[in-house]
């Protein structure tokens, strides 16, 4: 997602200091953004978005008010794969499988292969998705995806095995890998509600969007689901969209615009991606394995599919989306967009879906490549008073960020990344992205690379800046 740079944006950006909400300062040095803060007895309530919550006196240095209103997370990209209620086999005799192979908080390898010396393929099956499961949810999708193998080895049409195992190769970038296991998944049981979410999912980012509004249809059918009609509704908005679209196609991309756009400048961003593409392979490595899916729109188009907030300047949802009213040929801002967009489909295989906002825009940015020059100064002093935004708030979704807040969050994300390619090189960011994809946290990710939690983190980039940019 790359930030449109509007005339608002840039006066807000000249009145950084002036846009916080308030503060709570913690004595271990951390800091809460919120809404409001109020005393209450012993406590301190502040309210985020929509949610209020408390934390004792005891734990908090001072309150400060005034500042950036924080924002809760968005989760309107379709890139957000969709949740299952899996029913784990019950196997009376075994008692309790879960207990036998999760242990102290991870897989007992021995337990497992206990289960498996048992010679029954149901329980082995069985003890390997819920092993596969456990490390799924734990974000450690290599493993997952080892251990769901192991289970379709034993029982080859379990329709929750493959229907997981669909969502492990859709998560690492290979929707059209996933397709043939989801399909397996919905003959298996044609009554799963789950099996068809998948289905659909695979379909839509294999770029099959009418095989998808029947799959998610057929799943709403089974079981009301918000996640999946808000899916559908999307599929639906592009159908009526890019009902007239033509296609062409590169060695790795896909490109849908419409048919009075103009074709020579459909094949000069094929071009220009195609280049992007072997740059980004030298930079990060592990490309997609997929073809890439690309669509050009109107303004108009763009903001009618995307539902998108009018500071976001193009979108990788899992596909390019890319706004190019009134171009005839790729200038140099079309070719910053197509990078930086590019570069997302990257982080994603890298990182197994898993990158936080502020670490996958930063690395979009510092790719394409955009300055810190213009923001360096106005950062080092946002640092050098402790107004910048923590970097565990940009954590969250930039989606409902207004545009100056989502201005200071994109020029932090991009001090960040400069910061660590600049002190550790850019292969430590290639490194923090394969913990991430192993199920590491993003903090963790750091302190096993740069050995920095993020207070200290914040701490080194305010002086990196200040060094830089005289503040």
């Amino acid at each position: 997602m790359r930030l449109r740079v509007t005339f608002l944006a840039l006066c807000l950006a000249q009145a950084w200091p002036g846009l916080w909400a308030d503060t709570i300062h913690l004595k271990n040095g951390r800091k809460i953004l919120a809404d409001h803060v109020r005393e209450n007895g012993n406590r301190y309530q502040y309210e985020v978005g929509d949610d209020s919550y408390g934390i004792p006196k005891s734990a908090v240095d001072h309150v400060e008010a005034g500042g950036f209103a924080a924002r809760s997370s968005a989760t309107e990209k379709l890139g957000d794969l969709p949740s299952f209620d899996s029913a784990v086999i019950s196997l009376a005799k075994e008692g309790d499988l879960t207990a036998k192979i999760i242990r102290d908080g991870k897989v007992d390898q021995d337990g497992l292969s206990t289960l498996e010396a048992k010679g029954n393929p149901v329980l082995s099956s069985t003890a390997n998705f819920i092993a596969g499961k456990f490390e799924f949810e734990h974000g450690n999708i290599a493993h997952s995806q080892q251990y769901f193998e192991s289970a379709l080895r034993f029982q080859p049409e379990s329709a929750t095995v493959l229907t997981y195992y669909a969502a492990v190769l859709a998560r690492t970038g290979n929707s059209g890998q996933a397709l043939p296991y989801a399909e397996r998944a919905v003959r298996a049981n044609p009554d799963s509600a789950d099996a068809y979410t998948m289905l659909g999912y695979a379909q839509f980012a294999s770029d099959h969007t009418k095989d998808a509004i029947v799959s998610w249809k057929r799943s709403l059918a089974l079981r009301p689901d918000a996640s999946v009609q808000r899916f559908l509704d999307k599929a639906q908005r592009e159908q009526a969209a890019e009902a007239e679209f033509v296609q062409n196609e590169s060695s790795h991309f896909v490109l849908h615009y419409e048919g009075k756009q103009s074709e020579a400048l459909g094949t000069q961003i094929l071009a220009a991606l195609e280049a992007d593409y072997d740059d980004l392979v030298r930079d990060l490595g592990s490309p997609p394995r997929d073809s890439i899916q690309v669509t050009l729109y109107t303004e108009t188009a763009f903001f009618d599919v995307t539902h998108a907030p009018s500071w976001v300047g193009a979108l990788n949802d899992g596909k390019l989306r890319i706004p190019i009213s009134g171009l005839t040929s790729v200038s140099p801002e079309l070719a910053h967009v197509l990078k930086h967009e590019l570069a997302h489909s990257f982080v994603a295989k890298l990182s197994a879906g898993r990158c936080p906002p502020w670490l996958n825009e930063g690395i979009a940015q510092f790719l394409e490549p955009r300055s810190l020059a213009g923001d360096g100064r106005q950062l080092a002093h946002l640092f050098k008073t402790q107004q910048n935004l923590p970097f565990n708030v940009l954590e969250g979704s930039f989606m409902k960020l207004s545009g100056g807040t989502a201005y200071i969050a994109y020029a932090e994300s991009l001090a960040a990344v400069t910061f660590i390619s600049d002190s550790y090189g850019l292969s430590d960011v290639q490194r923090i992205l394969e913990r991430i994809s192993q199920g590491n946290s993003t903090e963790a990710a750091l302190r096993a690379t740069i050995h920095s939690d993020y207070g200290q983190f914040e701490m080194d980039l305010g002086r990196y800046l200040a060094d830089k940019y005289g503040e």
